[in-house]
């Protein structure tokens, strides 16, 4: 089995605010460049599972089959777990795992699904090497990660621009790409894939409920979690700093014209049978 590279630091953590976020996907809102490639019988790996919020839609998704979700973090699965027996689900099971060294033989799963992992990972070549091997030939190996310079937002504030240029700088530091959206599909050619399906996706928030939710838990994630430790331990930022760009995210969710898109890159890869 290859050795492990070291890995990325996580940049957000798990504080509350960051899995209010985690807590909202779905496999729709998430995964449906997948979706229609899945078949009730399939077996499939949820690679960084989080709180399980996805992972618990893809198991329903494939009554006959079974789901194997991962993280790195041994206290996230606690809640994957209760989020799976919440649902009555009995054909998942949960572990911890290193992309980079995946504990499991060649070619056993029939789908290996990674949803905002890459852009945090040491090296997502090698990463996406792991999850090439473990999937079965003919198997699918679906990618999708945000591209944060690619961002946009309305009204224009430049505290929201001190925003995106501190967790870029922020997210490098840790050893992760931020933009990794734009990059999966050259890292997947260079990790041996050669049926490649490149599309993206959105995330849109406009309403009032949905501004105020996404610039609620920014501002709340920007002056609370690991990111936040990290942006002021590192340098990048003094807490003042943080301040403001906390309350740049709340002025623009208070703006009635307000909108903000989030772009992902997607790769759905097929393995050569």
């Amino acid at each position: 089995m290859p050795k492990a590279q070291e890995s990325a630091v996580y940049t957000h953590g798990h504080h509350e605010s960051v899995l209010r976020s985690h807590t909202w996907r779905t496999a729709a809102n998430s995964a449906a460049y997948l979706l229609g490639s899945l078949k009730p019988h399939m077996k499939v790996l949820d690679v960084g599972c989080g709180p399980g919020t996805i992972t618990a839609d893809l198991a329903a998704l494939v009554p006959d089959g079974h789901v194997t979700a991962v993280d790195h973090a041994p206290g996230i699965l606690e809640q994957a777990r209760a989020t799976a027996e919440e649902r009555g689900l009995t054909n998942v099971d949960f572990a911890v795992a290193d992309v980079h060294a995946l504990d499991f033989p060649d070619d056993t799963f029939c789908v290996v699904h990674a949803h905002q992992v890459l852009q945090h990972v040491g090296d997502p070549v090698q990463a996406l090497r792991e999850i090439r091997r473990v999937t079965k030939p003919g198997g699918y190996v679906a990618v999708r990660d945000a591209d944060y310079a690619a961002m946009v937002w309305y009204p224009e504030s430049p505290g929201m621009d001190d925003w995106l240029d501190l967790y870029q700088r922020v997210s490098r530091a840790n050893g992760g790409e931020p933009d990794a959206g734009r990059r999966l599909k050259s890292w997947a050619l260079a990790a041996g894939f050669t049926d490649i399906t490149a599309t993206s996706g959105t995330w849109t928030f406009s309403t009032a409920e949905e501004r105020a939710w996404w610039s609620g838990l920014w501002a709340d994630r920007t002056l609370a979690s690991a990111y936040a430790e990290r942006a002021v331990e590192g340098g990048h930022a003094t807490v003042e700093q943080l301040r403001a760009v906390a309350q740049a995210w709340r002025e623009w969710g208070e703006q009635e014209d307000g909108w903000f898109s989030v772009l992902h890159g997607e790769i759905l890869c097929r393995k050569d049978a």
